[in-house]
């Protein structure tokens, strides 16, 4: 009975969301060409931000826990575990005081409205996985850029979405380039939690009730630590707040 309920819940969710994919990638293009990256990133922001209302058309419930205070002078680099694409638009919109940047493979950069042009626009960096210098070469720049405008990064070191909530070793080059690049940088670990209950049943149905929980966890200071002690300490932190 829930999930024939499901059917027709998820039909009303993929008609908003798809709505509001089309309605703000005007906006988006609009913003970016008459008052640049700034205006974009809080069109983004609001489209993040009613994409997770639609999420609450099928009983979705997300709780986001942040109790730490960031030093301003420091860049910020958000180590999260993944379990859906569904991470994305709370981690957009709770973090946006921070201006969340993402490393992204170049597939997603073409045939999505809203969400492409923001790849390709909005500070982000697309990298060929299958091309490891000209990847390594585009993320060098992405950091420059990071620092240079004063934004964070949100990395997933697992490398791709887990299916059943339980978390994948972290894949090291990138965070390893990000510290090299930006030394300063702090490392901020987060734990997503039953997201990958949304997408159960491959996208459709959508699950109805699901609650997610999002904590940001203490900091890891890389400072005095070699990288791959810092990683560990991130890795550890991000795996012991997964009980999905």
């Amino acid at each position: 009975m829930i999930k024939s309920l499901s059917y027709l819940f998820s039909l009303i969710y993929y008609l908003f969301f798809g709505s509001l994919l089309v309605i703000f990638h005007p906006i988006q293009v609009v913003c970016f060409n008459l008052f640049g990256i700034s205006a974009q990133s809080k069109a983004i922001n609001y489209l993040n931000f009613f994409l997770i209302r639609c999420l609450g058309l099928l009983g979705t419930r997300i709780r986001f826990n942040n109790p730490n205070s960031f030093p301003k002078d420091r860049s910020l680099v958000f180590v999260s575990n993944h379990q859906s694409t569904y991470d994305i638009p709370p981690l957009i919109w709770f973090l946006r005081p921070h201006f969340p940047k993402f490393i992204a493979k170049k597939e997603l950069g073409k045939g999505l409205p809203s969400i492409s042009y923001h790849l390709r626009k909005g500070g982000n960096v697309l990298i060929d996985r299958k091309d490891s210098v000209g990847s390594l070469k585009a993320i060098k720049e992405f950091c420059k850029n990071v620092r240079s405008n004063g934004w964070s990064i949100v990395i997933f070191p697992e490398g791709t979405r887990t299916r059943n909530g339980q978390p994948k070793p972290f894949h090291r080059g990138g965070l390893k380039i990000i510290l090299e690049e930006i030394p300063n940088a702090l490392l901020v670990p987060i734990s997503i939690n039953n997201s990958w209950k949304l997408v159960k049943w491959k996208y459709f149905p959508m699950p109805l009730g699901i609650k997610i929980n999002i904590d940001v966890n203490t900091p890891v200071d890389p400072k005095g630590l070699s990288m791959d002690e810092a990683i560990d300490r991130v890795e550890t932190s991000v795996k012991n707040g997964i009980n999905s």
